[in-house]
């Protein structure tokens, strides 16, 4: 493989590199590089990756951008929690604001996720091993998904009171109603071949085949258009090994699934016993299930209200709604109470604001999509 010129120290938490091509282009790679949190994203990789990004845009002679995690373990895990955590914490213990960080994190990240999805250059993920929260924010974002037999897909948000975000809004708005209301709502992890299946996933390559993908580009005949580029890159993609995956369990499930729910129902709690009518039939559901009824019943309403919302929307207005959400969410109990209790404390024991979905007030919901401020953070998203 070419010699990678680095920008910016091999030790910093996104590690950026260039590598020209044999036809003079050049090929850039953003590496999350905090393997001790399986790469979570945080604040500080916002701020690095972000203003790389535009200038790579701006910059003729980059074709394409990878973006991956360090070590085999992760792509990346998700936001960094720990941080939010302690944030909001002393918001919460002051009850006003006297810390930023949420605020600024969810900000930057909805902004990156949305200059991604929006990139006039392809993004190439390489989505190896554990592709959550607010990885899965970068991940779907990018126009070339690349899966392997190690991937563990999720949006697993419901069992910390938080709810589907990055721009799941978006990804849940492309799926069938069942699927999208079982994977938002039960956090259902999803293995390479069910990625593939809802499209979340756009290739499958081995594991160990990310180097030779690479090299694979940089003997590429690259023209500087993005379009016709894309038949460069799939045919290095082809030219890798591919992995033997299983076949997509939620595939499997698809019948079961919209047969209980063959529409979005109008409210939560029927799309909930819904979903329960189909207990019983295997460690799948029961597990899905599990999940759906232990995990913060604010934030399974919260599912409902996105996919109820989201199908008219433009990515940007998606992000809009999402933006709102995060806001309420780290202002209200159940974010704080529910990564307390999985995360910091580990007592797995979250006491919700409320017990069930049964007793969820429908505006209690319906507040989290009320706008706080008169000009909105976002306003500005989608202009350019």
């Amino acid at each position: 493989m070419t010699a990678a010129q680095l920008l910016n120290q091999a030790s910093d938490v996104v590690v950026l590199e260039e590598r020209r091509t044999r036809s003079g282009h050049c090929v850039a790679s953003a590496t999350l590089n905090f393997e001790k949190t399986l790469n979570s994203l945080s604040l500080p990789m916002i701020e690095i990756l972000a203003p790389q990004l535009e200038r790579w845009a701006a910059r003729s002679d980059v074709v394409a951008v990878l973006l991956r995690g360090a070590g085999d373990r992760a792509f990346c895990a998700g936001g960094d929690i720990q941080a939010l955590y302690r944030g909001m914490a002393r918001n919460h213990a002051e009850r006003r604001e006297v810390d930023d960080y949420p605020r600024r994190f969810f900000e930057a990240e909805y902004r990156l996720d949305y200059a991604i999805h929006t990139y006039p250059k392809p993004v190439i993920a390489f989505g190896h091993g554990v592709v959550m929260g607010g990885g899965l924010g970068l991940f779907s974002a990018s126009r070339f998904r690349l899966v392997t037999e190690r991937s563990r897909i999720a949006m697993p948000e419901v069992t910390i009171g938080l709810f589907p975000d990055a721009g799941a809004s978006w990804i849940l708005r492309g799926l069938p109603h069942a699927y999208a209301a079982w994977l938002g709502m039960t956090g259902t992890h999803l293995l390479a071949a069910d990625a593939l299946h809802v499209g979340l996933g756009t290739h499958a390559i081995a594991a160990t085949a990310w180097p030779a993908f690479a090299d694979a580009l940089l003997g590429a005949a690259w023209t500087g258009d993005a379009k016709a580029d894309r038949g460069s890159i799939e045919r290095c993609i082809a030219s890798v090994e591919r992995p033997t995956l299983p076949d997509s369990a939620l595939a499997a499930h698809r019948t079961m699934l919209e047969d209980a729910l063959p529409a979005l129902p109008k409210s939560v709690r029927e799309t909930a016993q819904r979903l329960t009518t189909t207990a019983g039939r295997d460690d799948y559901v029961d597990k899905g299930l599990a999940t759906m009824r232990n995990g913060c019943p604010t934030s399974v309403g919260i599912v409902q209200g996105q996919l109820e919302r989201v199908a008219p929307m433009s990515l940007a207005d998606a992000f809009r709604m999402e933006l709102t959400l995060a806001t309420h969410c780290a202002r209200n109990p159940d974010f704080l109470e529910g990564v307390r209790a999985l995360i910091i404390d580990k007592d797995n024991k979250p006491a919700w604001k409320y017990g069930s979905i049964d007793t969820l007030p429908t505006e209690y919901v319906a507040s989290h999509f009320a706008a706080p401020w008169s000009v909105h953070p976002l306003a500005d998203l989608g202009e350019r």
